[in-house]
């Protein structure tokens, strides 16, 4: 059984690699996938593009990287069963 800590830094090094792998494919620019702007690696956090309550997965193909700011905007919008 796996423990939030265990899964949060699983996470973690998953969106660094990903982080990685895009700015060396894109000369150091990593784009956010909400807005477009450069993400600095301080400020990315790893989106799931299918949410995982929509039925997403955690696979790299549902994976892509956001301005902290841009997912928590996004995740803010997204109306509640008692909407």
């Amino acid at each position: 059984m796996h423990n939030a800590g265990s899964i949060m830094s699983k996470l973690s090094l998953t969106r660094d690699k990903i982080y990685k792998t895009v700015a060396r494919q894109l000369h150091g620019v990593v784009p956010c996938w909400m807005c477009g702007e450069h993400v600095a690696p301080e400020a990315a956090t790893l989106e799931h593009i299918k949410p995982l309550s929509e039925g997403g997965n955690s696979h790299a193909e549902n994976l892509a990287i956001s301005h902290d700011a841009c997912n928590n905007q996004r995740h803010a919008k997204r109306p509640t069963a008692a909407s």
